[in-house]
């Protein structure tokens, strides 16, 4: 009997917590997996100007001071290396973002870690939507303000491949042993999370859709 009974309580807390994981990160049976669960940052973690990042109806929406909100939850332990990746964006005029990746938490200032894909249709900054920024630029504009479109990522090695609307933008791949500028060190393949970038105050950019798929190293 109680065997039967440990048994049972060990059953429960398994479904329980496989439960709230799915809920949190809706796990699907094609390989993608939810990053946000359309109704709170659970799993994410933001450090200086936290008030940048909201939820509402779905969405993520980012306006507010500069401040970068990093996925910090348990999926894959928050560290990724080989993944596709892909989020629904929507821009309104004169706004700046971008997504991370491989990057890792920091609590204030631009992440000094990893790639970042531009977000930007329309702001000053001549580097567009897509762009790998200050690496791999994209002058193009591929998507207007005020309209969804799915930004897509995929690194296997050392090949990033970058995707508007399936268009590819970008496909790069790091040379070996590169040499970054002084200040951009870090910026190289390696691994991490991902991040979401919260430009400036007249920015208001929107992510709702946030996937994932780990591939293998």
């Amino acid at each position: 009997m109680r065997h039967q009974i440990l048994k049972i309580a060990l059953a429960a807390a398994l479904i329980s917590c496989f439960s709230s994981f799915g809920i949190k990160h809706n796990i699907r049976n094609d390989g993608w997996t939810s990053l946000f669960d359309g109704k709170t940052l659970d799993g994410w973690k933001v450090g200086a100007n936290a008030g940048t990042f909201s939820v509402d109806s779905g969405m993520i929406i980012v306006h507010g001071s500069t401040a970068h909100l990093f996925y910090d939850g348990p999926f894959k332990n928050h560290n990724f290396k080989n993944f596709e990746f892909k989020a629904s964006v929507m821009t309104t005029p004169g706004s700046n973002s971008g997504i991370y990746f491989h990057t890792t938490y920091q609590e204030k200032g631009w992440p000094e870690v990893g790639y970042e894909v531009q977000v930007n249709n329309s702001h000053t900054d001549w580097r567009r939507t897509g762009s790998l920024y200050g690496i791999d630029d994209v002058k193009e504009v591929y998507v207007k303000d005020f309209e969804w479109y799915t930004e897509y990522i995929k690194v296997v090695g050392k090949r990033v491949i970058i995707k508007i609307n399936d268009k590819t933008v970008v496909d790069y791949t790091e040379p070996e042993n590169v040499q970054r500028e002084k200040g951009s060190e870090k910026r190289v393949i390696s691994s991490g999370t991902f991040a979401l970038q919260g430009h400036d105050p007249n920015s208001k950019v929107y992510f709702k859709n946030i996937l994932v798929k780990p591939l293998a190293d």
